[in-house]
């Protein structure tokens, strides 16, 4: 079995990211499926069921064919680890490096994996201990974790309402385009919008003297409180 982060990126890249992905689908769904990890990941079924039998035999997941995927404990320690490494440099790259909010996500992938666990702790205590990642993913086990979940979805808002931004899901930071629209149109973590219009296809939000038309097939990633 694999027990350290460097040396499992070193033997399978993607390792760190198919772990923390089944964690984060199986918190925000409850089941993960082969279908559903391909999909939020960007790749093929066949890839991932590849990915899948090497995460098992390095005792990181629980796979069978045609079974829903459970990481082990070992899987659930190590998902929590590049998670809280992820958002901790997130947050160094956009509030100390001045670092694009829409190109932290990709960035922390590539250097998530290879900083010591000395800079790990000398950032998190840097940074103010944060709950959340920059697009307000909350860290697992925090306290503000439950109530960033059961946010409702900026597609279901009420026409008229004042909302407040509490997060862009994870799954949505996996969208192309999906990061970069919100960083131009605004929409981030505790920023006020007024619902101007409502209907199938599109949701416009008020702000200032700006209005923003946000397609549902966005809004439905992005998570609001009144």
């Amino acid at each position: 079995m694999v027990t350290d982060l460097e040396l499992l990126s070193q033997q399978f890249p993607t390792a760190a990211e198919y772990v923390s992905n089944i964690f984060l689908i199986h918190r925000d769904y409850g089941t993960v499926t082969n279908l559903r990890l391909a999909e939020w990941m960007g790749v093929s079924t066949p890839a991932v069921t590849q990915a899948l039998v090497r995460l098992k035999k390095l005792g990181l997941v629980d796979y069978q064919r045609y079974a829903p995927v459970n990481l082990t404990e070992q899987g659930r320690l190590f998902a929590l680890r590049v998670l809280k490494r992820h958002y901790l440099l997130e947050h160094l790259l956009v509030r100390l490096l001045d670092f694009p909010w829409d190109k932290a996500d990709e960035e922390a992938k590539v250097l998530q994996s290879h900083i010591s666990q000395d800079l790990e702790d000398h950032l998190d205590a840097k940074l103010g201990h944060p709950q959340t990642c920059p697009h307000g993913n909350p860290l697992p086990g925090t306290e503000i974790e439950s109530k960033l979940l059961g946010a409702p979805r900026l597609s279901q808002a009420p026409l008229g309402a004042e909302i407040l931004i509490l997060r862009i899901t994870e799954e949505g930071e996996a969208i192309p385009l999906m990061l970069p629209f919100c960083q131009a149109s605004g929409i981030k973590p505790g920023v006020r919008f007024v619902v101007k219009h409502t209907a199938e296809t599109e949701i416009i939000l008020g702000r200032a003297d700006t209005e923003v038309e946000v397609p549902i097939s966005l809004a439905q990633h992005i998570r609001f409180s009144l």
